[in-house]
């Protein structure tokens, strides 16, 4: 199957997802509690420290996670053995152990702006040593790129100049440069949001295509030994799309598309 980039989203047959845990009903969000309590004064003058709230979240983990999954986690003092290696955005909207449920162990994580992978050739970053260590010492099986929905990664990306002024963000997205290329050619007609909805998900298959530059990735794919995948959380509906790239001999593209196998759409 390949994945198109049309004029609509992708409308696919739903899959039920696995609800994962749910985080105590007791937890204020940060926002809440910032808007509500540290912005007013006590009668001392004294501001609510947000520490005090990470706090009584620790201690609320502690007795309702650690130590009702005391046996789990003791096993994770020996080593870990991840199934998963994850690549997501650093957005804070979008925390994969939230969205997945995640248990401590099953995903090793790195997480960085627009979620990129950026070619071999690019030279060293933290996201492929992230990648050396998963791949080559804890043997992931999967390795999973999530994108999702209001990206200002991909903002900042889709609004660059190629004489625009440069900074730490805009160097780091211009890895995703060939994605916003591919949307630009075939959703010029559209407006700079939806550009933007397609620019992350093609950008998602960009970076899956950079994972192949790695020797030691391909390798194992072609060995079937590791299997990449992408995924698209669209926070706006909460719903999940995730593909995995159908890696053939030597070619995962036809026509300049990404071939794609798996594709389902959970909501």
């Amino acid at each position: 199957m390949m994945l198109t980039i049309s004029n609509q989203d992708h409308h696919l047959h739903p899959r039920s997802l696995v609800s994962s845990s749910e985080a105590s009903s007791k937890s204020l969000g940060l926002q809440e509690f910032t808007g509500s309590k540290v912005q007013n004064v006590n009668n001392s003058g004294e501001r609510l420290d947000l520490f005090d709230e990470l706090k009584r979240r620790f201690l609320s983990f502690k007795k309702h996670k650690y130590l009702e999954e005391l046996e789990h986690f003791q096993t994770l003092k020996e080593a870990q053995s991840p199934k998963f290696m994850v690549i997501a955005c650093a957005d804070s909207r979008v925390c994969p152990s939230t969205i997945l449920g995640f248990r401590p162990g099953e995903a090793f994580m790195i997480r960085n702006v627009a979620n990129l992978v950026p070619p071999v050739e690019s030279g060293p970053s933290e996201t492929n040593a992230a990648l050396e260590f998963a791949v080559k010492t804890l043997e992931v099986e999967n390795i999973l790129i999530i994108g999702h929905s209001c990206c200002g990664g991909i903002q900042t990306l889709m609004s660059m100049r190629d004489n625009g002024d440069s900074s730490f963000i805009k160097s780091w997205v211009t890895n995703g440069k060939i994605a916003k290329l591919r949307t630009e050619a075939a959703a010029n007609h559209l407006n700079f949001d939806q550009q933007c909805r397609i620019c992350e998900k093609e950008s998602i298959n960009h970076s899956l295509l950079n994972l192949l530059t790695y020797p030691w990735i391909k390798d194992r794919v072609r060995k079937g030994l590791l299997f990449v995948h992408g995924g698209y959380y669209d926070f706006l509906n909460c719903t999940f799309e995730k593909w995995t790239l159908d890696f053939k001999g030597s070619s995962v593209e036809e026509r300049g598309r990404s071939l794609v196998r798996d594709q389902e759409l959970w909501c």
